[in-house]
């Protein structure tokens, strides 16, 4: 019965952890980073969200403790508050770090090549299948059979007895 009552504290206590552990995300914007006008915040975390830790790789600069990222969070503040538009904010950025500081990189040629080449790939290996065995199966239908040829299956196929 102990077990039982241990267990059952256990499962409360994760169910009431978890769902503020899943839900609440982590911000690593320090309070000496925030800008004093709500407005120019709120435009500077829409920017971070999307702008990629160069150390961390899979996080924003938002969420990462990262001294780099700290860094580019800073950037960017310093950035609208001299009256930068969100695109220019960002195109400074790429032109900067490179394409790689997007989290979700622009629609370019570069881009396009990047995500359609394997889809090319694919489709030129199905081709080729598909050539390669029309071919065979053509040369096939066509291939008679010479006489002697002819004569030795018969020789094969023909029962013994």
């Amino acid at each position: 019965m102990p077990r039982l009552r241990r267990l059952l504290a256990v499962i409360a206590l994760a169910c009431m952890l978890l769902p503020g552990a899943v839900t609440s995300p982590v911000q690593a914007v320090q309070p000496d980073e925030v800008l004093a006008d709500p407005a120019l915040e709120s435009r500077a975390r829409d920017l971070s969200a999307g702008l990629r830790c160069l150390v961390c790789q899979n996080q924003s600069i938002d969420d990462s403790d990262a001294e780099l990222a700290k860094d580019l969070r800073v950037l960017v503040r310093q950035r609208l508050v001299a009256g930068d538009t969100d695109a220019e904010v960002i195109d400074y950025l790429v032109s900067r770090y490179g394409a790689f500081v997007l989290l979700k990189p622009r629609f370019e040629w570069g881009t396009l090549a990047l995500w359609g080449a394997p889809v090319v790939v694919l489709l030129g290996g199905i081709a080729f299948a598909v050539f390669s065995a029309r071919q065979r199966r053509s040369e096939s239908a066509t291939a008679a059979l010479s006489a002697e040829e002819e004569a030795a299956l018969d020789e094969l196929v023909r029962p013994r007895h």
